[in-house]
């Protein structure tokens, strides 16, 4: 389902921070098999998969995104090597007002992984929602690339401390699974029992 050669074809962007944006690496059928399995996300937050009953074709994607012929384009794409690097993923169902504040993500990752699979189609004058890759850690007009998070479109980026993005304030389904390859076992405990617990709380207090 992955389109791998679409990946492999596409040009990494060194400036503000190596990333890439490649739009449509699902399409047509698979991605609508894919959202229709999409695990029930019971609210905004990062969820760890450990809560859901994670099968069919969302399975099948998440496999292929755990392949190694994934890991050797990325590996490929950002010149270094993930061997022996642990990974980890992680599901968005919903945003809530305050989501998307600028952040370069946490020192223990490498990659970010986003693959978006969302059966809403952002308008081409709405803000909200889209991720912007920025130039600085404070403002979200001062952006390199604007990423609408339709169904089928992937970013990756290797995280730096100034690796900055975020987005304007959006209130609803907003889905993507998150990936990353990370500096050890100890931070996938780590925070994968964090979004249990946080999932916990949302859960539980909503």
């Amino acid at each position: 389902m992955l389109n791998l050669t679409k990946i492999s074809e596409t040009t990494v962007t060194k400036n503000p921070y190596e990333y890439m944006v490649i739009n449509e690496v699902i399409e047509g059928r698979d991605l609508d098999q894919i959202i229709n399995d999409y695990p029930n996300v019971p609210g905004p937050g990062s969820h760890p998969p450990v809560l859901f009953d994670i099968k069919g074709s969302f399975k099948k994607i998440v496999d292929e995104l755990y392949s190694k012929e994934f890991q050797d384009i990325v590996e490929d794409k950002f010149n270094l090597s993930l061997k022996n690097r642990p990974k980890m993923y992680t599901i968005r169902g919903f945003c809530k007002k305050s989501d998307g504040k600028i952040h370069p993500d946490s020192k223990s990752k490498i990659i970010t992984c986003l693959l978006y699979l969302n059966q809403k189609v952002w308008d081409s004058q709405e803000i909200g929602g889209k991720l912007r890759i920025l130039n600085d850690s404070h403002n979200l007009e001062n952006y390199v690339e604007e990423i609408s998070p339709n169904g089928g479109t992937m970013l990756l980026f290797k995280r730096e401390n100034h690796s900055w993005h975020g987005h304007h304030s959006f209130e609803g389904q907003r889905r993507a699974i998150q990936l990353n390859w990370v500096k050890n076992n100890w931070v996938v405990w780590q925070e994968q029992g964090r979004h249990n617990l946080n999932s916990f709380i949302k859960r539980t207090f909503k």
